[in-house]
This record gives structure tokens, sequence and C-alpha cells, in this order.
């Protein structure tokens, strides 16, 4: 099976979605964003050994290999569109290639998100999708934007991911029915589109958490010339979290596991009501309230007084 056909095959036939002129099949796609709307675009590359087991169900591999980038939009406040597809593969695998797409696919259906191209060749197994989204003009949430008195929130759990790697690795043994909500978490994370999108004209600042939550906050922190408090007994543990490890283990994990892809946010702290009621109204879990951003610099523990230092995951 040759390149072409492998497009053909698995990655053509979708209905091209909104404002999607040519999509997949030509040398470039061409897009049509809403009028009055600002294009956001985003790029994540997941190779193999490094980003995700070898052995990973292409299924969960396909869902997250776009989950992460639309996460990144969710981040932004803005709503996905679109997104494009470069894959590298050692060799070709019909089994393989059938659930890869099957997950991507499934992933873009949920997020109303199309297929519009990419490129496929042969190399180490490397996923790269771009997704592009649009937002308000002015609405763009931003790591830059964080001011002393915002309350810092959170949506989505964090800590899961890593457990479920740990899980996934034979290091951490975990009884159903949380063994297979971590895993999840590893593999299928949830993305937090609607919270990015209730905060974007609310919020101060927000980051998504895939390297870890002290670290990402502490981008934001830096970004925005600011300090933090950070009341770590109010970070929700998931019940399935609670099931795994230790005590010292599951503050590990919540403080630097990453690859939640949950959602930071700072902002004023009138508006955590209005943002939470219109999450309601959706369907969609409230933000919570887990520290506060203040001048001075450094992230400190709001229960200690100290610096708090987690490392979160690092490509170098």
């Amino acid at each position: 099976m040759g390149e072409f056909e492998i497009i053909r095959t698995y990655f053509s036939g979708q209905p091209d979605g909104w404002g999607v002129d040519v999509g997949v099949g030509d040398d470039a796609a061409v897009l049509a964003p809403a009028r009055d709307q600002h294009l956001v675009a985003c790029t994540d590359t997941l190779v193999a050994g490094r980003h995700f087991l070898p052995d990973t169900d292409p299924v969960a591999l396909g869902w997250k290999a776009l989950a992460v980038n639309l996460s990144d939009l969710a981040a932004m406040g803005a709503k996905p569109r679109w997104c494009l597809l470069a894959l590298s593969l050692p060799d070709v695998r019909e089994d393989w290639l059938h659930g890869f797409s099957a997950g991507l696919a499934d992933c873009a259906r949920a997020h109303g998100v199309s297929l519009v191209g990419g490129d496929t060749t042969r190399g180490p197994l490397t996923i790269t999708v771009t997704a592009l989204g649009e937002c308000v003009p002015g609405h763009a949430l931003r790591r830059d934007g964080a001011q002393p008195g915002d309350c810092i929130a959170l949506a989505g759990a964090v800590g899961q991911a890593a457990a479920g790697l740990a899980v996934l690795r034979d290091t951490l043994q975990v009884a159903e029915p949380h063994r297979q909500v971590l895993i999840d978490a590893c593999q299928r994370p949830a993305v937090q589109l609607a919270a990015g999108r209730a905060c974007a004209a609310l919020a101060h600042a927000a980051i998504d958490v895939s390297d870890g939550l002290v670290q990402d906050l502490g981008h934001v922190l830096a970004a925005s010339g600011v300090g933090a408090v950070l009341d770590v007994a109010a970070i929700p543990v998931t019940p399935a979290l609670r099931a795994a490890g230790t005590p010292d283990q599951q503050r590990q994990w919540v403080l630097g596991g990453g690859d939640d892809y949950a959602l930071l946010v700072s902002l004023p702290g009138e508006a955590l009501v209005p943002i939470n009621e219109r999450l309601e109204q959706a369907g969609q879990p409230p933000l919570t309230r887990i520290g506060a951003i203040r001048a001075q610099p450094g992230l400190v523990d709001a229960a200690t007084g100290t610096t708090l230092d987690a490392p979160g995951f690092a490509h170098f």
C-alpha cells in the first residue's frame, strides 16, 4: 500500500465540514474562516517511545493526537474548526492505520473538526497534528495577562494521566474500575473546550496543563511578571487517583504529573460565578478555585508558605 492509497483509504472520504472549500486530496486546503473572527493555530508532535508507549492502542492514539492540539485551542478560548495530519510510519500496518484513523475521526466528530490535509511518509513512528480554530478578536486568552488579585481556577482533573502511565508500565497496581479511568485519562484525554470558551471574554490568562500543574502555572507567572499562592489542598483529587499510590505519590502526580490537558485560568474573582453558570448551562463541571495571583514573584504553598517546586515533563 503506497502513500496515496493510505490517504484515500484511511484519511479521505469524510464529509467536508464548515468552511472547507478544498479538503483532503489536493496540494493544499482552502478554508474560509468565519467573518470577523481571528484564526488560531497550533501544532503538536507525538513521537513513539517519547510521548506514547510503542504498544499504545492505535484508536486511543488517534484520539489523543488530535485532543492534545484541541487542548491548546481551549487554552486560547478558541472554537476548533480544522486539522492537518503529518504521519511518519516505519512500515504499513493496515490494522494499525484502521484503528488510528478511526480514533482520530472519533475525536474530530466529537469536537466539530474537519481533517483537511497533511502528509504521509516513511520513517520512525511520528505523528504531527496542526489544529486551526477561531476566536472573537481581542478575546484570545494568553499566558501573559495574569494580574495581582486574580484567582487561579482549574477546569478538569490533574494527576490521573501520570498515574495511568504508571499503570500501563506495570509499576502501579490499581483495581477496577479505577484502573481503566486512569488509563483513559492517559490515553484518551478530555478536552476543556467548553471551559476555555466560557472564560474567553472574562479571564485574564490561561494555559493547558500538559507538562505538570506547577510547571505550566510557572509559565503563566513568568510571562505575566507575577507570583502566586497555590492552595494545594483545594486541588480536586478524583476517586480513581485516591485509589492509586500513597498520599505523597498522589501529591507528586497532581503537582507535576502532566499530560492531563486540564485548563489553568487566571481571572477576576467576580468572574468565577458567571463562568460557572455558563458551564452549568452547557452541562459541564465548574471551575475550581485553587489559588491567587500576587505581585511578589514566586509560587508558594498556601498552607506552609514554602516555595513549590514540582518538576514536570521536559523534552530536553
